[in-house]
């Protein structure tokens, strides 16, 4: 008979955990069928059919798509090595990988809102009762100690109806796109930093390569002036002047030194390394900006990572308006406990033992003295910003692309005109030195050729690398090697903490 009432028991209790289970089951399935707030779409912006500043017609979308190490365009076996090494140990691109996470682990903890939460609380109990308590069950007015074994599994669970978790996880998976994307805008920024700054220090190699040739020149030319001074063919006039061209230059190449320096400086940091412990070979060199390929200003909307990151950005203040609008609705839980207790440790785990608990409980806002309404428009405001700051990286992004084409087409005139002036400046020099020597001038005047063919030369060297650097701006304003085929769907993957490298979509 104990038997059976045992099992009736046990069968009885498997029933009820069944109907249970069958109606948590239905409550689940059933009731997160909506998702309250406003679902996304991308903000409509004019975008122009063609750029301003482009000289020449679009290139095809394929042939317009820049390689990630489009640094290889400019054929500079020392660049690449350079940027290598920077993406590899670069200090801020260390903590951008950082950044992305703990986006990743914070996306990560808002995704365990749609499991239960399960604990174990076992705990034991070793308690005496009073005999001088009228109540007392225990042998009438007699004390009594007893002991509570409990092993319990305790049950919570948020039935998400109105999507407020779901909103939530939207949020957090855009804040963690938004640190990939930004990841990429900082290897974006390093790698055009460490060309410019690379081409920089070139251009002060070439610089001072054009002085040292002038210095030598002036060298020659005093000590000229001193043996005809001694002579009295000249003037002690003309040799403080020949003198003061001289150490003017000189000057002019410890500057050189000092602003080589400093880009030697810049390139270390940005490798990750001491400045004491890069020493690049001077190495004066002339280089012919790339030809980069414009593509369309459509492309923009995927091609450049900060538009991709403000609108992820955009997106995540969107399920915010979504997170609130929840917060007005009831909050369905489900919580729940089984497991055993006994007064004897070794009947603990018997089935008469066994204890259970099932509550749902439904709890609503009723006043809050206008909070809920209050975040409400906050997320909301916080969202129009988002747009403008979208539709600002998009207007900016342009912007950046129509500086980069309008500086390379300018730059490109200016080069030349600067190469007919030093042609100019050194025919001007030869005929003044030739008139010179024959009496029919003044040294003034060849010094004055002097400094005009000098001062050309070096904005030539400048002028020279200021295409170059407008090439790498360009190469940044277009994108840069990052392509996502739509920012609003497909996004390039997020970087890996052991490998820095391989991050690139």
């Amino acid at each position: 008979m104990r038997s059976s009432a045992g099992n009736n028991s046990t069968l009885g209790a498997a029933l009820r955990w069944g109907a249970v289970g069958c109606a948590v089951g239905v409550l689940i399935a059933v009731l997160p069928s909506c998702k309250v707030g406003p679902n996304y779409e991308r903000p409509a912006m004019d975008v122009p059919a063609t750029y301003k500043s482009a000289t020449t017609a679009p290139t095809t979308e394929a042939a317009a798509r820049l390689a990630p190490d489009w640094w290889k365009l400019f054929g500079d076996p020392t660049l690449n090595q350079l940027e290598c090494t920077a993406v590899e140990n670069n200090q801020n691109v260390q903590a951008a990988m950082a950044r992305v996470l703990e986006a990743r682990a914070t996306a990560n903890i808002t995704k365990s809102q749609f499991y239960p939460t399960i604990t174990a609380n076992p705990t034991y109990t070793r308690s005496r009762s009073s005999g001088n308590l009228s109540t007392s069950t225990y042998n009438g007015t007699q004390s009594h100690t007893r002991n509570d074994f409990r092993v319990p599994i305790d049950l919570t669970y948020e039935v998400d109806v109105w999507g407020r978790v779901r909103r939530a996880y939207d949020q957090s998976k855009a804040q963690l796109q938004a640190s990939a994307d930004d990841f990429q805008v900082v290897l974006q920024t390093l790698e055009s930093d460490v060309a410019q700054n690379y081409f920089n220090l070139r251009s002060f190699d070439a610089q001072y390569d054009i002085v040292s040739q002038n210095v030598a020149d002036y060298n020659r030319q005093v000590e000229l002036l001193q043996t005809q001074y001694k002579a009295g063919v000249v003037g002690n006039l003309d040799v403080l002047q020949a003198e003061a061209l001289r150490d003017t230059a000189l000057s002019k190449q410890e500057d050189l030194k000092r602003l080589r320096d400093d880009a030697e400086h810049a390139l270390a940091v940005l490798l990750g390394e001491p400045p004491a412990k890069l020493s690049i070979p001077v190495e004066p060199f002339a280089i012919q900006p790339p030809v980069v390929p414009g593509g369309f200003p459509a492309d923009l909307l995927r091609r450049r990572p900060d538009v991709a990151e403000a609108e992820q950005f955009l997106i995540a203040a969107n399920a915010n308006v979504g997170v609130q609008t929840a917060n007005f609705y009831p909050v369905f839980t489900i919580t729940g406990s089984a497991g055993f207790e006994s007064a004897d440790l070794h009947h603990l785990l018997d089935w008469e033992s066994h204890i259970w608990t099932f509550a749902p409980n439904v709890s609503a806002p009723l006043f809050e003295g206008g909070k809920l309404v209050s975040n409400l428009e906050l997320a909301k405001q916080q969202y129009n910003e988002s747009v403008a700051n979208y539709r600002q990286a998009v207007l900016t992004a342009f912007q950046d692309v129509e500086d980069a084409l309008s500086d390379l087409h300018h730059y490109a005139i200016e080069a030349h005109a600067v190469d007919v002036a030093v042609n100019s400046s050194s025919e001007y020099l030869r005929l003044s030195n030739i008139q010179f020597k024959n009496g029919i001038i003044n040294y003034l005047t060849v010094i004055d050729a002097e400094r005009t063919l000098l001062n050309n030369q070096l904005t030539a060297a400048q002028v020279s690398n200021d295409r170059l650097i407008s090439s790498v701006l360009l190469m940044k304003a277009m994108g840069g090697g990052w392509d996502s085929r739509d920012p609003a769907s497909s996004q390039p993957a997020i970087p890996h903490d052991d490998q820095v490298a391989a991050t690139r979509p």
